[in-house]
């Protein structure tokens, strides 16, 4: 089987495997949407699909080259002096704040909405990532936020939390004032 490892089929099925249980569930809220053709699964199943192609492609191309390490790829190279030391309390506790900020930004989108709290929970993962230059960490943090908002609010008009805490409610009422007055201008 070319190169396959064992690891490489079990992480294959287990993509393969999540691919088909959330387009299982997209079926629970498979409804028509007025303004939109596809209805409400449309960008879901869309994404899915995807999913399911970038697994195909990484089996593929695993069957083809394996896991060798190859020149000029960024993090692909196997090395034995570069293992991670868990028994470090810091490392621990920088692993777990990497993991447990997705589900805190999660948590606190009802109360601060995602256009407020975006901005800051990229710059938290960027930060966390180890990078320390704070003009990097803006500049990539404003990049990203903007290409965020540009697809989602003025690109795919798709609703998304604001917030229900004052100040937070206000920015994303500033928000969408915004893009409708972009949208008239079209």
């Amino acid at each position: 089987m070319g190169r396959l490892e064992k690891s490489h089929l079990i992480e294959a099925a287990v993509w393969f495997a999540i691919v088909v249980i959330f387009f299982g569930y997209s079926f629970e809220f498979n409804q028509p949407i007025e303004i939109y053709e596809f209805g409400a699964t449309g960008w879901p199943r869309i994404v899915i699909f995807m999913l399911l192609i970038a697994t195909a492609g990484n089996l593929y191309f695993q069957y083809h080259h394996g896991s060798e390490a190859q020149e000029g790829r960024v993090g692909i190279a196997e090395s034995d002096d570069s293992e991670t030391d868990y028994s470090d309390r810091t490392t621990l506790v920088k692993l777990l704040a990497i993991l447990l900020t997705p589900f805190i930004f999660a948590w606190l989108l009802k109360p601060v909405g995602i256009y407020f709290g975006a901005p800051f929970f990229i710059a938290l993962i960027i930060w966390l990532f180890g990078e320390r230059r704070w003009k990097a960490i803006l500049i990539t943090t404003f990049v990203i936020y903007f290409i965020f908002l540009a697809l989602f609010v003025v690109i795919l008009n798709a609703p998304l939390p604001q917030g229900n805490m004052s100040p937070f409610y206000d920015y994303s009422a500033w928000i969408l004032k915004m893009n409708t007055n972009i949208q008239q201008l079209w």
